[in-house]
């Protein structure tokens, strides 16, 4: 965040209609922010609108973050609205889960071109309005999955690593012009999306092998990435952000051995 108030700020959240996004746009608003939601699904944007508690202080932009021209446009847009963009939040993302063997490069591009080309397009694209304002905040949203390699993920894994460097490399330069970019890599979390397609087995594998022995809080992500986005973290530039209750940190999880530790 640069030095303009909160109340004067203006936070931009992409894949807004949901999740850690939705979450975001919430936090964002307690502060006392005016925030964009860009999303994709124009459907799930208008509906999730009734969750935001100051819907005044909120633009919902219909917006395919891996379309360089939809994502021009949408700065136009808020140009015109706001003047500014303070924060930015690039978290839309996508997910196939399919073995290595049966992942068409049709899938493998759809992954890269939201998860990577989404987040290079849309910093790209708001930084000359962040810089005009005297500087900003924008973090990324990587994935545990993009340190630690797991079965299924080939497409969606190697994203969020790419997401990882592509990270430093933008407040390598970035940062001369005072715009500080870090990312965050959530562990598993209690998404609706999780909800569906985790099964309990899924989930007690996940409990064994996480520390803290449970999924993380929407609220609990999107409460450190308006950390990093805040004058808090002023000298926080280029580093990566694991919330996932240790889940990194624990390598191989052994549950007989972890029961007797302590």
């Amino acid at each position: 965040m640069s030095s303009v108030s909160a109340s004067s700020a203006v936070a931009v959240v992409t894949g807004a209609a949901r999740g850690i996004g939705l979450a975001s746009a919430q936090w964002f608003l307690a502060q006392g922010y005016r925030v964009v939601r860009l999303d994709n699904d124009s459907p799930s944007l208008t509906a999730s609108a009734a969750s935001l508690a100051e819907p005044a202080r909120v633009l919902d932009v219909v917006c395919d973050v891996s379309q360089p021209a939809q994502v021009h446009a949408a700065v136009d847009t808020i140009r015109s609205t706001f003047g500014r963009v303070d924060a930015l939040v690039n978290n839309a993302g996508v997910a196939v889960f399919k073995p290595i063997g049966e992942t068409t490069f049709e899938e493998w591009r759809y992954v890269m071109s939201t998860n990577l080309d989404g987040i290079f397009l849309c910093t790209q694209a708001f930084a000359p309005l962040m810089q005009q304002g005297g500087g900003g905040a924008v973090v990324n949203i990587a994935s545990i999955s993009g340190l630690r390699a797991s079965t299924l993920r080939v497409a969606y894994g190697t994203s969020k690593a790419a997401v990882v460097h592509l990270t430093k490399q933008q407040a390598v330069e970035y940062g001369n012009v005072g715009i500080r970019v870090n990312a965050i890599a959530p562990g598993p979390v209690e998404t609706e999306m999780a909800k569906q397609v985790h099964s309990p087995a899924i989930r007690k594998d996940y409990h064994d092998a996480i520390p803290l022995n449970r999924y993380g809080a929407l609220e609990e992500i999107a409460a450190c990435i308006g950390f990093l986005c805040s004058r808090d973290a002023a000298y926080v530039n280029g580093q990566l952000l694991a919330v996932d209750g240790g889940f990194d940190a624990s390598g191989i999880g052994l549950p007989t051995l972890r029961t007797t530790a302590i």
